[in-house]
């Protein structure tokens, strides 16, 4: 007899535990035994099971150190001097750490303690006193201080080599009561005020570069990790207390597993990835209690498409698939450039995206164009026509801008190096819909003097009238993937007074046809994906009363290929920005609200999910 290998060709994988995307994606926190002392502001280094945490502030500023041996708390020499809100080396051993700044009200301290083990030694003090700086460092010989509060609050890094400390490069960022982890070579820091930051940086051992940002902002959080490219940020204030954890990988952050207890302002936090230590901080007294994080490195790795049976007390057959519904949109790398009247001058992915043009103040078409690799844009080679609210189509390093907001036909055509103008629409125009890539793209409606239902279909060389959509409109949100696939929803349309529209259609290669309408009417959104999967975010809604354009969503809507489903929305409303990408990675970038445009970027994620299979 057969079995089901020979029928199917694979094996179905018995798994004791669901797969999990990554490391810290599987951990999660457990209760430690607490601390002698409750208060806030107290700071650590060590292991999780050899830890030491110093000073920090009860009633007053403390000179209290405990160590912890993975259960219990003990009493150790005092620092000699009490304070609070100082900085420490957080992976140097627990009997081999450095304690500086902070201080004892009023005033900030520039003094330094060095502990062996057994007591605390004065040794040299800071250039500049502070206190709420971030502690980094691997020794009690080899530590870094950044940034905090002198006041003002500062940028100023400071580097210990065991008897001095030298400024370095200064922070991108100023900031107090950040988080930091890593050696005084090789850091991260992340989080801060004022007023509640999400900007993380990491340190080489000479600058500071600005990497993706934490997903939530927050101040006087916790912070763990063996490297600067592996990290746990934890609890603080966003500005009410939180139990968020969110892990680090080198080139995000992603949430996992939250605290037991919304705790903040001020709590240890030391570790590595696979097993940190929280104590102290505040919830709405100061705590004691103590938490310890563990997550394994044997785990079963989370893969599209695989399917296994849960052993477990579940005892289900599972599939894993992507859950659209499910994403959820997050702050990513600032653009150079701040501007508005980007929508459709976008090509590419939320990994290697491209976005040219736009109108900053005073209000003029620029050329600049910037290259985004999931984190950080790169100015690169500029239009020859500058333009806004054009169309565009392709990919990070082969796109094609078409039309100009003076209604003209230009259209450009992009190397990866530099743009070349090519042949022109029959029919010039802006706002124009848009869908493919490089060699076969397509243009649909769009605004001359008036709104029109023109299409055309562009072979890589030259552009062809086709088959008019059936709506005269402008500003819609588009996706599609070449000139015979295309989709176009919502936009401002021309009935009588104008106003935005629900309405969705669909190009086949020969002509449009009325789908499902998007959930609300919109104009001025972004879009992307393909006709079976496509998504619309931001734009404008049409208000009570009023003109339809002064009020600015942040609404996003998936299209399954049959119908609109509301989705998580973007964190700010937003509209003219521009944007690319699918319904399982997208970006938008740019836009308005704002006199002379943003620069603020948001990334869409759809993650992978374990989901059972039910049988009928």
């Amino acid at each position: 007899m057969a079995n089901y290998k020979e029928i199917k060709g694979f094996h179905v994988q018995s798994l004791s535990s669901d797969p999990v995307a990554s490391q810290a994606a599987g951990g999660s926190w457990a209760s430690g035994g607490d601390m002698n002392t409750a208060r806030r502001r107290v700071l650590g280094s060590g292991t999780q099971t050899a830890a030491i945490g110093v000073a920090g502030y009860s009633t007053a500023a403390q000179a209290l150190a405990e160590t912890y041996n993975g259960s219990s708390w003990t009493e150790v020499a005092d620092l000699n001097e009490g304070r609070d809100s100082g900085g420490m080396a957080g992976l140097a051993p627990s009997t081999a750490t450095i304690y500086f700044g902070g201080g004892n009200a009023p005033g900030q301290s520039a003094a330094s303690e060095k502990y062996n083990g057994t007591s605390w030694t004065e040794v040299g003090d800071l250039n500049t006193a502070r206190n709420l700086a971030a502690g980094m460092g691997a020794a009690n010989t080899a530590a870094l201080a950044a940034g905090g509060e002198t006041p003002p609050v500062v940028a100023v890094v400071e580097k210990y080599d065991g008897s001095s400390w030298t400024e370095v490069g200064d922070l991108n960022t100023a900031r107090a009561f950040a988080a930091g982890t890593g050696s005084n070579t090789a850091a991260i820091i992340f989080g801060g005020e004022p007023p509640m930051l999400a900007v993380t940086e990491q340190w080489n051992g000479t600058a500071w570069t600005e990497v993706s940002d934490l997903n939530t902002a927050r101040v006087g959080l916790g912070g763990s990790g063996a490297t600067s490219t592996s990290a746990l940020a934890f609890g603080g204030g966003t500005p009410t207390m939180t139990a968020v954890t969110e892990s680090y990988d080198g080139s995000s952050w992603t949430e996992v597993a939250d605290l037991s207890a919304a705790t903040g302002s001020g709590l240890v936090g030391l570790g590595t990835l696979a097993s940190s230590l929280a104590a102290g901080g505040y919830t709405t007294t100061n705590v004691a209690t103590t938490e310890e994080w563990t997550s394994s490195s044997d785990f079963s790795q989370l893969n599209l498409g695989q399917t296994y049976f849960n052993s477990s007390s579940t005892n289900a057959f599972k599939v894993t698939e992507t859950s659209v519904p499910g994403g959820t949109w997050a702050s990513g790398g600032n653009m150079n450039e701040p501007r508005k009247n980007l929508m459709g001058q976008a090509a590419g992915s939320k990994t290697a995206g491209l976005v040219w043009g736009g109108k900053q103040a005073p209000p003029t078409s620029i050329t600049k164009n910037e290259s985004y690799d999931g984190s950080s844009w790169t100015e690169v080679g500029d239009l020859n026509t500058g333009r806004q609210n054009s169309g565009g189509a392709g990919t990070q390093t082969a796109a094609l801008a078409i039309g100009n907001s003076s209604s003209s036909g230009i259209t450009e055509s992009w190397n990866g190096t530099g743009w070349t103008e090519v042949n022109d629409l029959n029919t010039g125009r802006n706002y124009v819909m848009w869908s493919g890539i490089q060699t076969s793209a397509l243009a649909g409606a769009g605004y001359t003097t008036t709104m029109v239902n023109n299409t055309e279909t562009w072979d890589g060389t030259s552009w062809t009238e086709a088959s008019e959509v059936n709506e005269a409109r402008d500003s819609c949100a588009c996706a599609g993937d070449s000139n015979t696939s295309g989709l176009i929803a919502g936009g401002y349309h021309t009935t009588s007074p104008p106003t935005n529209t629900q309405n969705t259609e669909i190009w086949n290669g020969s002509s449009w046809t009325e789908v499902n309408n998007l959930n609300g009417k919109t104009r001025a959104g972004t879009g992307g994906g393909t006709t079976t999967a496509a998504f619309c975010a931001g734009g404008q809604n049409d208000p009570p009363s009023g003109p339809p354009w002064q009020v600015t969503t942040a609404n996003t809507e998936y299209f399954n290929g049959t119908s609109w489903t509301e989705l998580n929305d973007l964190s700010s409303a937003v509209n003219e920005q521009a944007g690319r990408g699918g319904t399982t990675g997208a970006f938008s970038a740019g836009g308005d609200p704002s006199p002379t445009g943003l620069n603020t970027v948001e990334v869409w994620t759809a993650a992978l999910e374990n989901k059972t299979i039910t049988v009928s």
